[in-house]
């Protein structure tokens, strides 16, 4: 064989043997993380489930690391109870394990106080405006992730999509809670309302954000005339979208929200961040960790994607005609 050939085909098989050499390396080690929810059942926290976790585990698993081989994961859920989130975090940092990702701003602010130490990957809002972080781009300190923060004018964009679908709306109730992060949807989504001549019924959860509190909450709004229901972007509003879908049904009320998981399983239309997309990057981010980035240098990832989806099933139940506009916009229609 000529040297140069030579050369060429040693190199090639370096090139296949990297990969395989950096899994074995990580097989000689278990990597501990920590999966920490404000309310999702860690019984949904798993790759087959239909949560975002089912990509942030399947990108692990692609990234090489194995559960019950190479990683070892504990999984905590705050139940929806926000006065065990200290407690909860508490926990957590007992067991110290080698990375943490969480989905709250409130857990992530328990951790920032708990912990500067522990590497933390957050699935979260505008960490800056929280003062987790000084800067998306050079976090510093323990703390890093991605965020589905892009800006108060998401919240007119959806306000706006939701009157196109229902061109006399003019009272609109709204579910947030009554956390730091439902606070900020709060008042972002009463500037944007006041701005389209809306009027916000309702009050924000308080308590234990259960089935009784979401339930007396639509009950509320029905009660003072909504005409629809927008539902803010919280973890708590995910982990209890089927229990929204349903009361929105139940009380003929259509709704519109950040998620298109929802839309899936019978909401009405969704302004939808690419949840997938987010929890693979941060994936990405937990083996860089574990490989031993620093997170002070690893910036936070921003939501780029978002997608329209609309059920004209949902439609035709509550005896809306979607106006062509919208239905042009739409990324995907389900019929």
């Amino acid at each position: 064989m000529r040297r140069r050939d030579f050369i060429i085909a040693l190199g090639s098989v370096a090139a296949v043997s990297a990969p395989l050499l950096a899994r074995a390396q990580q097989a000689g080690k278990t990597y501990r993380i920590a999966i920490v929810s404000p309310a999702t059942p860690v019984t949904d926290m798993n790759e087959s489930g239909s949560t975002p976790y089912h990509a942030f585990l399947s990108e692990l698993r692609r990234l090489g690391y194995v559960e019950s081989e190479n990683l070892r994961i504990e999984r905590f859920s705050g139940g929806g109870r926000a006065e065990r989130y200290h407690e909860l975090v508490s926990e957590v940092v007992r067991a110290n394990p080698d990375a943490v990702l969480t989905t709250s701003n409130n857990l992530l602010l328990e951790f920032k106080t708990q912990t500067t130490t522990i590497p933390i990957v957050g699935a979260v809002s505008d960490p800056v405006a929280f003062g987790v972080v000084s800067s998306l781009a050079r976090p510093g300190g323990n703390i890093t992730g991605v965020t589905v923060d892009a800006g108060i004018e998401i919240w007119g964009k959806r306000l706006d999509l939701l009157r196109q679908a229902l061109p006399g709306l003019a009272r609109m109730g709204y579910v947030v809670t009554t956390t730091p992060l439902g606070n900020l949807v709060a008042a972002a989504l009463k500037e944007a309302s006041s701005k389209a001549g809306i009027s916000l019924v309702g009050a924000p959860l308080e308590g234990t954000f259960d089935a009784s509190a979401y339930s007396r909450a639509f009950a509320a709004m029905a009660e003072a005339g909504a005409q629809a229901v927008f539902i803010g972007d919280e973890p708590e509003n995910f982990s209890n979208r089927r229990l929204t879908v349903e009361l929105a049904h139940q009380h003929r009320l259509p709704a519109i929200y950040p998620f298109r998981e929802a839309v899936e399983i019978g909401g009405l239309m969704a302004y939808a961040i690419d949840f997938p997309d987010l929890f693979s990057h941060a994936a990405d981010q937990i083996d860089q960790i574990l490989k031993g980035a620093k997170p002070a240098d690893l910036p936070f990832y921003q939501v780029r994607k978002f997608a329209l989806v609309i059920n004209l099933k949902t439609a035709k139940a509550l005896g809306i005609q979607i106006p062509n506009s919208p239905l042009a916009q739409a990324d995907e229609v389900i019929e």
